[in-house]
């Protein structure tokens, strides 16, 4: 295999190659642990419940915020597009009509 001085130099660093450019190692291509086991549908859903339970929620409040600014957001950025849309098309017509 040809390859350039900081290839041999980075592959010999990894212990892949000696001095000469030989392999010294071979790689492991497969892993050689079994599977672990499959939880039963109700340790899964112990163990979601659980997990829910460290979630910090947001009050109502907050989430009545959130949902406004996300909403006036969209309304802002559909009305530019909008906006840009119209303008492109029209300046396109009046190119092409005459």
């Amino acid at each position: 295999m040809a390859m350039n001085r900081q290839q041999k130099r980075l592959l010999q660093r990894q212990g892949e190659i000696d001095a000469e450019g030989a392999p010294v190692r071979t790689r492991n291509r497969g892993a050689s642990t079994p599977p672990a086991e499959r939880t039963s549908p109700g340790q899964f859903l112990r163990e979601v419940r659980g997990e829910l339970r460290k979630v910090a929620w947001p009050s109502r409040a907050e989430t009545v915020n959130y949902s406004i600014v996300v909403l006036v957001t969209v309304i802002v950025l559909t009305a530019m597009i909008y906006g840009l849309d119209w303008v492109f098309s029209t300046f396109i017509l009046e190119l092409f009509e005459s």
